[in-house]
Parts: C-alpha cells; sequence; structure tokens
C-alpha cells in the first residue's frame, strides 16, 4: 500500500497543469512549427503565455504590505533595471511599428498641395464664437439693407445661382483647413453694386459684387479664384487675428495682460473688429489667402492657372480707377510670380479632380489675354 502523501508532499495545482501541458520532445521543434509571415512577424507583440497560476484567484489576491524601496529603485517606482528594461521594449516596439508594416499597407504620403503653418496664435485670444455672432449680425443687417435698395440679386438669378454653385464646390473641400468650417452656417450672394469686390466674414458669410463679375469678365475658374481666396481669409481666421492685434496695440501688451483677463480681452477684441469688412490684412495674411485659395479651388475642380489672369485683369483695371478690392488686396508681379510658383503643388489636385494627368491637362484659356501653359 503506497504511503500517503502529506498535503505539503503534493505536487501543486500549477506544477501538476505545467506538466501536464507540456509537449513532448520533438525531433526538431523549428521545423513542426510554422514560419510566421513577414506581416505575422511585424504584427506579433512580444507577450508572457499564461500559465496555471494565471487564475482569477490570483488576480483577487489582496494587494502585499509595502514594503522599503530597495537599492537602484526610487519611491512608488519600478527598480531601475527594470525601467530601463521597459523602456527598451517601448522603444523597440516604436521602431518595429515605424519600419514594419504589414503586408499591402504603405508609410502614409506626404499631404499634398500647398504647405501653410498653423494659424497665428493670437487669433486664439478671440472668441470665434463672438466674432462670428457679430460677423452673422453684419451680413443680415448688409443684405436686409441691400434689399431694402433693390440691389440684392434674387436666388434665381442666374449670377446668384453661379455663385452658389461656384461655393459648394469650394467649402466641400474646407474642412482641411478649418474643422469648424462643418459647423458653420455659410451664406452667398450678389451684390448689384459696381464695386470690383467680394468677401467672406467669418463664419462662412460670403458676398460678391456684380462689378467684378461684369467689368473683369470673370470665366468660373477665376470667379473660383477670388472666392477661394476670401474663403482662406475666413478658414484660416485672419479677421480674428487682426482684431487680437488690434486691441492689443491699441491697450498695450503689458496693460492687457495686467489688468484684463482673457475674457476681457476677448471682448475688446470683438469690439475692435467691430467693423468685419473694413479689417485690412497684412501682406502674411494676403499671401497665405492666396496660397490656400488656390489649394481650395484646385481640389474643388477649377484651374489654379486662373489665378495669374485674375491678378493680371485686375492690374489692367487699376491703371484708371484703382478697384476697390486693390485697396485691401494689392496686385504686383511678385504676387503673380508667388501663385506661379506654387502652381506645382496645386496642378496635380485640378488634374486628380479633373480625372486627367497633369501633363494632359490643356493651357489655360480666358476672354482675356494669351492662353497660360
Amino acid at each position: 500500500m503506497a504511503e500517503e502523501q502529506r498535503p505539503w508532499q503534493r505536487p501543486s495545482v500549477a506544477a501538476a497543469s505545467q506538466a501536464a501541458d507540456e509537449p513532448a520532445p520533438a525531433a526538431s521543434e523549428a521545423q513542426a512549427r510554422p514560419k510566421p509571415s513577414p506581416a505575422q512577424h511585424c504584427l506579433a507583440a512580444p507577450r508572457r503565455d499564461l500559465d496555471a497560476s494565471d487564475t482569477i484567484d490570483t488576480l483577487n489576491k489582496p494587494a502585499p504590505t509595502p514594503s522599503l524601496p530597495s537599492p537602484g529603485s526610487r519611491p512608488g517606482g519600478r527598480p531601475r533595471r527594470v525601467r530601463k528594461g521597459l523602456r527598451r521594449m517601448a522603444a523597440a516596439g516604436l521602431f518595429a511599428a515605424a519600419v514594419c508594416l504589414p503586408a499591402g499597407a504603405q508609410p502614409q504620403a506626404p499631404q499634398d498641395g500647398v504647405r501653410v503653418g498653423n494659424p497665428s496664435s493670437l487669433a486664439k485670444l478671440v472668441p470665434a464664437e463672438q466674432l462670428e455672432r457679430v460677423a452673422g449680425e453684419q451680413y443680415s443687417q448688409m443684405m436686409r439693407a441691400a434689399a431694402a435698395k433693390g440691389a440684392l440679386l434674387p436666388p434665381e438669378h442666374p449670377q446668384v445661382q453661379r455663385a452658389r454653385r461656384i461655393a459648394r464646390a469650394i467649402i466641400e473641400q474646407a474642412g482641411r483647413f478649418n474643422a469648424r468650417a462643418g459647423q458653420w452656417r455659410w451664406e452667398v450672394n450678389v451684390l448689384a453694386d459696381g464695386q470690383i469686390n467680394a468677401f467672406c466674414m467669418p463664419g462662412g458669410k460670403i458676398g460678391v459684387y456684380t462689378g467684378i463679375l461684369d467689368k473683369l469678365k470673370l470665366t468660373d475658374d477665376e470667379l473660383a479664384m477670388v472666392m477661394g481666396h476670401e474663403v482662406a481669409h475666413a478658414l484660416r481666421e485672419h479677421a480674428r487675428e487682426r482684431a487680437a492685434k488690434g486691441s492689443l496695440t491699441e491697450m498695450g501688451a503689458g496693460l492687457v495682460t495686467s489688468l484684463l483677463g482673457m475674457g476681457d480681452l476677448g471682448r475688446m477684441a470683438v469690439g475692435a473688429g467691430a467693423q468685419l469688412l473694413t479689417l485690412s490684412f497684412s501682406r502674411d495674411n494676403e499671401t497665405d489667402a492666396d496660397l490656400v485659395g488656390l489649394d481650395l479651388a484646385a481640389r474643388a475642380g477649377f484651374d489654379p492657372r486662373a489665378a495669374v489672369r485674375v491678378w493680371e485683369k485686375m492690374s489692367a483695371a487699376a491703371k484708371g480707377a484703382p478697384p476697390q478690392w486693390l485697396s485691401t488686396h494689392p496686385a504686383s508681379t511678385s504676387r503673380i510670380n508667388e501663385i506661379r510658383r506654387h502652381l506645382g503643388e496645386t496642378l496635380p489636385l485640378y488634374a486628380r479632380a479633373r480625372g486627367t494627368p497633369v501633363a494632359s491637362l490643356p493651357p489655360y484659356t480666358s476672354n482675356w489675354g494669351d492662353p497660360i501653359p
């Protein structure tokens, strides 16, 4: 009769399970196990196989009584060797994720189109909602006044339908440069006024004057360049920036910092920018709007080379009496050259929208001047 084993002589549950689960020696374990594919190898993360001791009971055990930190560790932290090991594992995992992509995956392509930096941080000093509310109120007042004078073209007018069709295509691309644009209540109207002018107020309030349509005889591509430029001012929040700068200039940055809170500064900035249509943008703002406008219009399917023709027409119109638009949008050879320099970034967007290779694009032909290759 076998001698009865004492409780401390019996094998533990973990040891018994481990012995039962341990496979018999094979002739060649490497040959028996299928070799992982490169994709599986890249995706596989280092792990520890669970054993029989990893049970719910183990997880539910009370935490051990805290002990004094061992040499080479910090209070409340892991031993230094463990921390170094974890850092090495994390670095190795990040490196593997960067260079070891699954089969069929490609690194994310660089951003196409124009490269512009982030909008000025000064714009954050002015609450966007407040400025957009002021813009909406001013726009509504302007449209009511125009309607009272019979200067607001009706929705069924061909020029209104044309402007709204072009605007819709551009607005579809707006989220790329301002995520909040999807929340704006966009409006597009055409005013019967001889000014060579157009605008887009904060919050997407667009106005086009018949003067710029009739006197410059803009094609659809050229009108898209004008509207894209104005929409870019709103998307890049140049009015917020100018309002904040105006407030800081009037009061002095030191005085504002010491006496006013952020909310006070925002309210003051909104007051300073109360007449949003009269705000003049900086040269950097204008260049920024030129490039973003090119990008928006090209993605919407309009030829960016038309921007060159717009400024050529504008310069020609300025030889008599300078148009109102030129008072805030100076046309110059350097500006046209800057636009030409970025055609290499925007023509591929236009070609993609048209579904044709760049090399197959015909020269841009307007109703004025020579074709632009």
